[in-house]
């Protein structure tokens, strides 16, 4: 029996009429947020993703003989493009990698051709912005702004609170996770020190596939990766122990992604509007499309890190019609990425245009 995927049509959408207002609220909190970093590190830094812990280059190939509701937007056709990718942790402050929260990992995929998002026409870049967590910590726009609210009004605590912050939700997640269940706010305060290159990393949210719709994953595909997963990283003796761990393993070896999407059934089981509510992987199993390759190489030199951390942004925005990000937290993202980005390189002078070759990033 063939299973029969979602259609997209704009109506898998359905938009609040107070949500404008939401997401200029959002916009408002992170433009406050912002203000408060130059102060502290002398420069702008991102209001989420801050602290970077490698920064590397690679080649995305699409593989061949996909089946139709697969073969979709950029996956379309067999080819191979190159790829620039950052990997960070998700506060909006250079902090101890002690205070463990969920890791992100950002990939620019240069040289797509084809109908643009608005905003990012005649540009040839396609962002996909992923998190450790198969679900966002909260269902819709209206639901983050009370959380960042929050954020932004809570008193300025020391590290070691947040270490004991963290701790504490590492354990109380870890018990979770032996009932099998799990909190995604919980994993968001309380993520498991894992090896960045063992983790597997998820956009989250659902985007446009094509003709369907999908949630996207990028998971490691070598034995040595996947071995990494099972022992935490000691980031009580290096506060930089995520970004050691991913530059030295680099440094000897390639690491090796499989890309791979879920395809939403209906949208009852499968909501676009929850991006807290988890698919089932039995209904729509994750399917590859994609291999993700970062050959050996030097992921963190000075030139490099100035360049992707301060010139770059990662913007669900930037990318094709065809994979237009989806849902009301999608739809904020796609307003605050692209601002507080333009915001923060103003700040310190860098530049607001778009890679358009993989050679304008150093070694």
């Amino acid at each position: 029996m063939t299973q029969s995927f979602l259609r997209y049509s704009p109506d898998v959408e359905t938009v609040p009429p107070e949500e404008a207002g939401t997401i200029e609220a959002i916009l408002e909190s992170m433009r406050r947020l912002a203000t408060r970093t130059p102060e502290e590190y002398g420069h702008a830094v991102r209001v989420s993703h801050a602290k970077s812990h490698g920064l590397a280059v690679g080649e995305l190939e699409v593989l061949p003989g996909l089946p139709a509701h697969l073969a979709q937007g950029l996956f379309a056709s067999p080819a191979r493009y190159p790829v620039v990718a950052r990997l960070a942790n998700v506060p909006g402050e250079i902090i101890t990698d002690a205070v463990s929260t969920q890791t992100g990992l950002s990939i620019k995929i240069l040289g797509v051709r084809g109908e643009m998002l608005p905003g990012h026409e005649g540009e040839v870049t396609q962002d996909f912005v992923l998190d450790t967590g198969s679900r966002f910590a909260a269902a819709d726009a209206k639901a983050f702004l009370l959380t960042h609210r929050a954020l932004e009004h809570a008193p300025r605590i020391p590290d070691r609170m947040k270490e004991a912050v963290s701790k504490a939700s590492r354990a109380a997640n870890k018990a979770l996770h032996a009932l099998g269940t799990d909190s995604p706010k919980l994993d968001f305060f309380g993520h498991p020190r894992i090896h960045p290159l063992a983790e597997a990393y998820f956009t989250q949210a659902p985007i446009r596939y094509g003709e369907h719709v999908a949630k996207l994953a990028v998971v490691p595909a070598t034995r040595e990766q996947q071995s990494l997963a099972g022992g935490a990283l000691d980031t009580d003796a290096d506060e930089n122990a995520l970004r050691t761990a991913t530059v030295s393993y680099l440094r000897a070896r390639d690491a090796v992604f499989d890309i791979r999407v879920q395809l939403c059934t209906d949208l009852e089981t499968m909501p676009v509007e929850d991006a807290s509510r988890e698919w089932d992987e039995e209904r729509s199993p994750y399917q590859t499309v994609a291999r993700l390759t970062f050959p050996r190489q030097e992921a963190y030199s000075e030139a490099r890190r100035d360049h992707v951390d301060q010139n770059l942004a990662f913007c669900p925005s930037h990318g094709l019609a065809a994979h237009r990000p989806l849902g009301s937290i999608m739809r904020a993202r796609l307003r605050a990425y692209p601002e507080m980005s333009r915001l923060r390189r103003q700040a310190n002078g860098r530049p607001l245009a778009e890679p358009r070759s993989i050679d304008e990033i150093p070694a």
